[in-house]
């Protein structure tokens, strides 16, 4: 709560005031404010009190200053770069994809095929804004190439077609090896800290980078059968991840959508552990049996690579996974 009394050291209100007629010369502000001014007294027309010069020095004024003509460039420049942001990916929204971008797409990518004519051309503007805006490095000797970040792109952004999704907001760099690469992970059971090193085909980071291994890129990409594809399970845990929780419950379009949302995933997270138990047969990759997040990166896999048998099997995942993504790849052809 703010005070009106004037209080020695600290900016009363008549200083703030007295912001509006304070004039600069460099950093030597001056208050030529003409009522009473608690900290720097002037002339009172009336009592004839406090007879200092008129042009009191103010010493708490500068600081005022500076902090807020700070606060009002950084809040310009951010309201700058977003306003020109917004700009720049609509425009490349806007432009369609080279006719041999198409064709890397097409040979690299069989999910792309099936897409119907209007989501490949929402595909293509996204492609473009995320290659304009996301850094590839190649790990392990290997060259990031057109077809690279082609491949990776466009599988990333069929996750992001026809629903009004930010463009991966924590990301910013792709890391990609040439095959599995080895990982060092460190664990603690509350007496021991052990560090293990294991062989990866992919990860992702909150707030950091994906990570992954280009044969199982290509592999996975090609055989869409198989309900396997690393980059769209990785970027599935980005989507997860952008509430800053991994927890298999990615940003909804309403709250009313999170009841069923965590209904339907536990009951089928449920049932794929116990399949996994018992040794039972699932479409749902048994990995997914490990946490809730890999649960929804496994079940995002098989909706768009075996949609059909996800349909058949499992209606409720199916369903929910629809209305998320705003997408039916069951009707698909092929």
């Amino acid at each position: 709560m703010l005070s009106t009394n004037s209080i020695p050291g600290r900016i009363s209100q008549n200083h703030i005031v007295a912001l509006i007629f304070c004039v600069g010369r460099g950093s030597d502000f001056r208050c030529t404010m003409l009522s009473r001014c608690p900290e720097c007294p002037v002339q009172d027309p009336e009592t004839k009190d406090d007879l200092r010069p008129a042009t009191q020095d103010c010493h708490m004024i500068a600081p005022v200053i500076a902090i807020a003509a700070s606060i009002a460039a950084g809040v310009g420049l951010l309201i700058l770069r977003t306003h020109h942001r917004r700009v720049r990916r609509r425009q490349l929204m806007a432009q369609g994809l080279p006719a041999e971008h198409v064709a890397v797409i097409e040979r690299n990518v069989p999910l792309y095929r099936r897409l119907p004519e209007p989501l490949k051309a929402q595909l293509h503007g996204l492609v473009n804004v995320f290659l304009d805006e996301k850094q590839f490095e190649g790990c392990g000797g290997l060259e990031i190439t057109d077809g690279v970040r082609l491949t990776i792109a466009a599988q990333a952004c069929i996750l992001l077609v026809n629903r009004p999704a930010d463009l991966f907001p924590g990301l910013s760099t792709i890391l990609v090896y040439p095959q599995a690469y080895m990982a060092r992970e460190t664990t603690f059971d509350g007496v021991v800290e052990t560090e293990v090193r294991d062989s990866r085909l992919g990860e992702s980071w909150e707030r950091g980078p994906v990570v992954l291994a280009w044969d199982s890129v290509v592999g996975g990409s090609r055989n869409e059968g198989d309900g396997l594809n690393v980059v769209l399970h990785e970027f599935a845990h980005q989507l997860d991840q952008q509430d800053s929780a991994s927890d298999g419950a990615p940003i909804l379009g309403s709250p009313d959508d999170y009841p069923r949302w965590a209904e339907v995933f536990t009951a089928e997270y449920e049932a794929l552990r116990k399949a996994r138990r018992f040794r039972r047969r699932s479409v749902l990759d048994k990995y997914g049996a490990t946490d809730p997040a890999e649960f929804f990166a496994v079940a995002t896999e098989t909706f768009f690579e075996k949609p059909r048998q996800l349909l058949k099997n499992h209606p409720d995942l199916y369903g929910v996974l629809k209305d998320y993504y705003k997408l039916d790849p069951a009707q698909w052809s092929g």
